[in-house]
């Protein structure tokens, strides 16, 4: 149980860096840095996919940011096991700086940004200008931007902040979610003018892993058919080096906080190829759903 426990561990982490690998070829002219992750609907892993997307980006090295911009179910702070006193509401009205607000997360070279809970009228502070240009400032700061947002049967924040982002995954749970519904959730998005880099097929096991991890040793070496190494060039698997967190120029004195035009202070003390390629290949890999809960 154990061992299929490690190789299922293994399998999720090659293919969400696969993932990752799309994501970064996705288009030369014009680099996907700030990536919408959503889901149709509820509990089909949107927050797992998206945590795990920012580790695979930053293992290389890059500055990532993860977002929390399901304002009405925030679950990224658990998730991560990193919490802070502030969030993005008290960014966008300038009581704090964005230095304050962000945390460093256990996972090198990954940063989060908490939402407020209870932050009024969420869409309209989402579709605002002054949001648009808060991600184009982020990414001056990191080199990607995750942001995690509600489903899109439920709320259509996902398609608001989409059509300002670079790219949007569509998670799709396996044997969960109705056609339909995923119909639904794409054809808003692309209402939206949304950039749908795919889908990323979600809530799966490969039945085919174990035959390919018993054809190599722990250390990695592959293994001839009498069990004997076989001569081949082993990778460089030294941890990449700490990127240092961009700092930003505070506007203005901590000890004088203003509150930019438009929004009111927050109240204190309140809570090569495209993804599709990704979802092909799990799709075509034979898979049965697993049984454990979401996020």
């Amino acid at each position: 149980m154990a061992k299929k426990a490690q190789d299922d561990r293994v399998f999720i982490q090659n293919a969400v860096k696969t993932l990752a690998t799309n994501i970064r070829f996705a288009s030369v002219d014009n680099p996907v840095r700030s990536i919408v992750v959503t889901s149709s609907i509820p509990n089909e892993g949107k927050t797992t996919i998206a945590t795990n997307l920012a580790q695979a980006l930053a293992s290389g090295g890059k500055a990532v940011l993860i977002v929390e911009c399901d304002m009405r179910r925030r679950s990224l702070a658990t998730a991560l096991g990193a919490h802070a006193r502030n969030g993005i509401y008290a960014v966008l009205s300038g009581q704090v700086e964005l230095d304050d607000a962000v945390v460093r997360t256990s996972t090198r070279n990954v940063w989060f940004l908490d939402s407020e809970p209870h932050i009024p009228n969420p869409v309209d502070i989402l579709g605002s200008k002054r949001f648009h240009s808060f991600i184009e400032r982020l990414k001056d700061e990191y080199d990607y931007v995750v942001l995690d947002t509600p489903p899109l049967s439920a709320f259509i924040d996902a398609a608001v902040i989409g059509s300002i982002a670079d790219g949007t995954l569509l998670v799709v749970r396996r044997n969960f979610v109705r056609r339909e519904e995923v119909l639904s959730a794409y054809e808003q998005l692309k209402k939206a003018e949304a950039n749908v880099l795919g889908t990323v097929l979600n809530y799966c096991e490969d039945k085919k892993s174990e035959y390919y991890y018993e054809y190599y040793s722990k250390d990695g070496k592959k293994l001839s058919k009498s069990g004997a190494d076989a001569d081949a060039p082993q990778l460089n698997t030294a941890p990449a080096q700490q990127t240092p967190r961009p700092r930003t120029t505070p506007a203005v004195p901590k000890s004088q906080p203003t509150t930019a035009p438009g929004l009111k202070p927050f109240p204190q003390g309140q809570p090569a190829a495209s993804p599709d390629s990704t979802s092909q290949f799990l799709a075509q890999t034979g898979y049965s759903p697993r049984t454990y809960t979401e996020e």
